[in-house]
């Protein structure tokens, strides 16, 4: 089993063990998409084949120890985040990437300064130029997923200040309103950000 068939295996069973309905119709829509094979970026974190799927767990994993962790401090807050809630937030936030990065030959200079032609990925948002986590939420929705408010909350806003709807003080109300109200929300941008800062930062 090649390490990315492993990845995609662990990610397909999470997924599988919260029961939600219709979760097989997501996974093939995944699979229809090229989410196991898609980069987690186009010259950042994990920015190689099979990057998104294993960036997705590293967020889960971080999610989880997160969650352990704070039940310790608010028990209170951490009971009102369910792990499957976890699972789909966590391996489903980025599914927005799985169409959006394209191979192409660029010309870059290698180490000693000499230019050279190396396959790298760019950024074509063409197919469907909606946002990041609101893209998400929808292509999830169109799977068939039924999301509850929370996990709905915790994909869109997993950005955080990196969002570009932040521009708007009508977006950033709302933002603010919803991590007030979902707990789910902090974890997933907090695992995201030490997933891709810490664990998988150059």
């Amino acid at each position: 089993m090649t390490v990315e068939n492993k990845y995609k295996a662990e990610f397909i069973e999470i997924l599988k063990a919260t029961g939600r309905e219709n979760i097989d119709y997501v996974i093939e829509d995944l699979e229809d998409i090229g989410f196991f094979e898609a980069p987690a970026s186009c010259k950042n974190h994990f920015n190689f084949e099979g990057g998104l799927v294993e960036h997705s767990l590293n967020v889960y994993r971080v999610a989880c120890i997160l969650k352990t962790e704070l039940a310790k401090l608010r028990p209170d807050v951490v009971s009102r985040i369910p792990d499957d809630s976890i699972a789909i937030a966590a391996l489903l936030h980025d599914v927005c990437k799985a169409d959006i990065y394209k191979k192409e030959t660029k010309k870059v200079r290698n180490e000693i300064g000499v230019w050279e032609a190396q396959e790298a990925y760019n950024i074509d948002y063409s197919d469907f130029p909606l946002g990041h986590g609101e893209k998400s939420v929808i292509m999830l929705l169109r799977s068939g997923l039924d999301l509850s408010d929370d996990e709905i909350m915790a994909i869109r806003w997993h950005m955080g200040s990196w969002d570009v709807a932040f521009q708007s003080s009508e977006m950033i109300a709302n933002n603010r309103k919803a991590k007030d109200i979902c707990p789910l929300l902090s974890l997933i941008h907090t695992a995201d950000t030490l997933a891709a800062g810490i664990l998988e930062g150059k």
